[in-house]
């Protein structure tokens, strides 16, 4: 039988590269993606010191043909299959929406949500011709309610809420399942010197082992009852994105806006 396959983009540091060894670990030939070469490579180390296979290659998620090439080379490294895509690069940048330049908008727009279309988009072949192919797109529990000092980064959360929402319908013709996982701030080089009302209320707890485990348990159960009649779209990682998540589906409007008003102490 093939070995399964996972093509991870950010994986040199953080939520990526924890991802990458949780699924090292698990038989998967990784597919470690990013801009951070030093980081691919002790990566890469450590994963075949582990007697895991890996293949690594320089790929920014804002450069299309880029993209292309790095799930070209990937599929020839692994025969022709690719079981799981996870869109996990992105940037958060904080702080009052109008003290940001046009340029750190757009760049956040660019990655988080261009990266995501991009890596999913220049993948569907490779996943068409796969059964039962994954796609993880990071999400946040910013996209449960617009968060004040993180307008731009929960504005590109919210967007790539809709992407897998949409295409989760739109792809199951193929056998592709779409899926995203929604942690709060996690304790990474991303969010080390962030500092918003948010943060300074829930503080940062989730480490990346958190969040690479919940990617890991998602995509394992393929059961026909999981898939069909319990068919979950959204993975909220960590018991305050839970709670924020289920309170969000019941309570009214106004409620949810004066909660996230109080937590932003704004």
């Amino acid at each position: 039988m093939p070995e399964s396959t996972v093509f991870i983009t950010g994986a040199a540091a953080g939520i990526g590269r924890a991802t990458a060894l949780k699924f090292a670990a698990a038989g998967y030939h990784v597919g470690a993606y990013d801009i951070d070469e030093t980081g691919l490579a002790s990566l890469a180390k450590e994963i075949t010191a582990k007697g895991a296979k890996v293949t690594t290659g320089v790929l920014n998620v804002t450069d299309h043909e880029q993209m292309v090439t790095r799930l070209a080379e990937f599929d020839e490294a692994t025969g022709g299959r690719l079981d799981i895509l996870i869109n996990n690069a992105g940037i958060l940048v904080a702080g009052p929406f109008e003290d940001m330049p046009i340029e750190v908008h757009r760049r956040e727009i660019d990655i988080n949500v261009g990266g995501v279309i991009s890596g999913t988009l220049a993948a569907f072949p490779y996943l068409k011709k796969t059964r039962g192919a994954q796609v993880v797109n990071l999400c946040s529990a910013s996209a449960i309610y617009g968060q004040a000092e993180l307008a731009t980064y929960s504005a590109s959360k919210f967007a790539v809420r809709g992407l897998t929402e949409a295409l989760d319908l739109e792809w199951k013709r193929h056998d592709i399942r779409v899926l995203a996982m929604w942690p709060l701030f996690v304790q990474s080089a991303m969010t080390a010197n962030i500092s918003t009302g948010t943060t300074n209320s829930l503080g940062i707890k989730l480490t990346t082992q958190d969040v690479a485990d919940g990617i890991f348990k998602a995509t394992q159960d393929r059961s026909k009852l999981t898939q069909d009649l319990l068919h979950k779209v959204h993975f909220p990682v960590g018991t305050p994105s839970k709670l924020m998540s289920l309170g969000s589906r019941f309570s009214p409007a106004w409620l949810t806006r004066r909660v996230n008003k109080r937590l932003a102490n704004t």
